[in-house]
C-alpha cells in the first residue's frame, strides 16, 4: 500500500502560479499512475490531471485549459501539479492520488486558495 503527502498548497492572487507535491512511499512509485483531484466547498470531488506510470502519458481535465502540467519523477517518489494562471475557481483542496489495479489510494489533501 502506498502513502501519499501533499504539499505546496497556499494562498496567491489570480494569475499567480502555484507547484504542488506529492511525495509518495514504498519502492514501487513507478507502478502507479498518479492523479490529482480537487474538491471545492459544497461540490463533489473532481478530476484535475492524471499521469501514467510508465510512457508518462497526461490527461487534463477541460478547466485545465493549458494551465497546469502533471509530471513526475520515479527516482525521487514524487508526483508534482504545476498550476498556472490561476482563477478564483480553482480554489479547492487538492489531493494526490496513486491508482494500481484499478484502486485508487489519496493523501491528506492541500488547500489552494486564489483570491481575485
Amino acid at each position: 500500500q502506498v502513502q501519499l503527502v501533499e504539499s505546496g498548497g497556499a494562498s496567491v492572487q489570480a494569475g499567480g502560479s502555484l507547484r504542488l507535491s506529492c511525495a509518495a512511499s514504498g519502492r514501487t512509485f513507478s507502478t502507479y499512475s498518479m492523479g490529482w483531484f480537487r474538491q471545492a466547498p459544497g461540490k463533489e470531488r473532481e478530476f484535475v490531471a492524471t499521469i501514467s506510470m510508465s510512457r508518462g502519458r497526461t490527461y487534463y481535465a477541460d478547466f485545465v485549459e493549458g494551465r497546469f502540467t502533471i509530471s513526475r519523477d520515479n527516482d525521487k517518489n514524487t508526483a508534482y501539479l504545476q498550476m498556472d494562471s490561476l482563477k478564483s475557481e480553482d480554489t479547492a483542496v487538492y489531493y494526490c492520488g496513486a491508482m494500481t489495479r484499478l484502486k485508487w489510494y489519496w493523501g491528506q489533501g492541500t488547500q489552494v486558495t486564489v483570491s481575485s
